[in-house]
């Protein structure tokens, strides 16, 4: 009765923790600090983040997830383990059940090592469940009914988009392309048109105050500050949302490619059903400004972006725990 049960969105950028009966009780940036000198953890989540970029040779800030996938295990169970007791306390009694979400394209062993990870840190049982399928439940879209649900989740090292009915996952595709890449386009388009370098969380910003998939009516403009690449000195420029939407089109396009080879492959009648009913947009990416439009303009179905889109593979991730008889079969063996 007095068992814990969570669902964690495990994320290349963001860790978010559902708990039954609570809600969303956790966002964390999925980023570590540790001491080079002794291996030890310095900092976790958003103290660690606010170090990216800043720290000294002696601590080496680290994302331990890649695309979604487990880069350094250490270093993800330790995370997992603080982030886990930040949300049930310290009693060693009181091990929880645990849902995580994993990229669908994911490897039989990148699986094992995410079950692993959350075993070593503390899960009385661990299971896992695809990221398109935790999303769709956590959107409220009706997966357990014989018709067709899209699913678009654009994460920070994945963009994953599924077609789900009966509470399964029935055709899908992946690409290794999320948020990450659009900030690395951006950082790569400032180096390049402005001779001028900038660190991930300044292309972030950039990102989230102007960036936009389609040009805006109305021309925004951000100014920048960053490393002269030639005279070595601080300079500051101004950026527009036009220059943005440039910089990031190749990413976008490889997102939109994925959306289309979903929707080739997608059974006639399922394929009807998703004319009728448009494709929801989840996770960090699909608040990118008019990238619902992008997707609509391109695909000829319509999009919109789910109601909580950052929470939605936590939630389904926790609801699919609750429902575990229902979903099991739905759920990978590792």
């Amino acid at each position: 009765m007095f068992e814990k049960q969570i669902g964690i969105d495990l994320g290349t950028i963001n860790v978010i923790v559902y708990m039954s009966g609570k809600g969303i009780v956790l966002q964390e940036p999925s980023v570590v600090a540790i001491s080079t000198r002794d291996n030890k953890i310095v900092a976790v989540g958003q103290e660690a983040r606010d170090m990216l970029g800043r720290t000294p040779e002696s601590i080496e800030v680290a994302r331990p997830l890649r695309s979604g996938v487990v880069a350094d295990f250490v270093v993800t169970e330790a995370m997992l383990r603080y982030f886990i007791r930040r949300t049930i306390g310290r009693n060693p009694l009181l091990r929880p059940r645990v849902m995580i979400s994993t990229p669908r394209g994911v490897t039989s062993v990148e699986s094992r090592a995410v079950k692993d990870a959350a075993e070593q840190a503390g899960a009385k049982e661990a299971y896992l469940i695809p990221e398109p399928l935790a999303a769709a439940y956590g959107a409220g879209l009706p997966i357990g009914t014989p018709t067709g649900n899209m699913v678009v989740d654009m994460g920070g090292g994945t963009t994953e988009a599924a077609v789900i009915s009966m509470y399964d996952i029935v055709v899908w595709s992946s690409v290794r392309v999320g948020g990450n890449r659009v900030d690395d386009a951006i950082v790569n388009y400032v180096r390049k048109k402005y001779n001028l370098l900038i660190g991930e969380q300044t292309a972030e910003e950039i990102k989230i105050k102007i960036g936009s998939a389609l040009p805006l009516e109305e021309d925004l403009k951000l100014e920048v500050r960053g490393r002269d690449q030639v005279a070595g000195l601080p300079r500051t420029i101004e950026i527009s949302s036009e220059e943005v939407t440039e910089a990031i089109a190749e990413p976008l396009a490889a997102i939109v490619n994925t959306v289309k080879q979903t929707l080739e492959k997608t059974p006639p009648e399922l394929a009807a059903d998703i004319i009728d009913r448009g494709m929801v947009l989840s996770g960090g990416g699909s608040m990118l400004r008019n990238i619902d439009e992008l997707l609509t303009r391109e695909t000829g179905v319509p999009c919109y972006v789910a109601e909580n889109p950052l929470a939605c593979v936590a939630i389904g991730a926790g609801k699919a725990l609750e429902n575990y008889a229902v979903m099991r079969r739905s759920l990978p063996e590792t």
